[in-house]
């Protein structure tokens, strides 16, 4: 394991809101930082984060987040790979016809 003093790396915990609705006018799952902004090659876990809403329902609750911040390298390959990675959504196609 690479030290994070090289990788720049840091990891630390944040309040966040999350927001989970199903109802006819909207199907969303939300998740808001309290003060964080999330960059290229940031990861967050929300601890102990509700799954499932009724139908016809709306959720707000406050949980923890383990932000991991990533260092300048991880942030360079990311910025490096990600046009790549977007091509993958070209894959999709709405023709009505039927491929064999």
């Amino acid at each position: 394991m690479i030290p994070s003093w090289i990788t720049g790396r840091r990891v630390f915990e944040v309040p966040c809101t999350v927001e989970l609705e199903q109802t006819p006018a909207s199907l969303h799952a939300h998740v808001d930082l309290d003060g964080i902004e999330i960059g290229p090659g940031d990861s967050v876990r929300v601890h102990s984060a509700p799954t499932r809403v009724g139908f016809g329902q709306r959720l707000v609750c406050q949980r923890r987040a383990t932000v991991v911040r990533a260092g300048w390298l991880g942030r360079l390959w990311v910025r490096a790979i990600a046009p790549f990675e977007l091509t993958e959504l070209y894959e999709v196609s709405f023709t009505s016809r039927r491929r064999l």
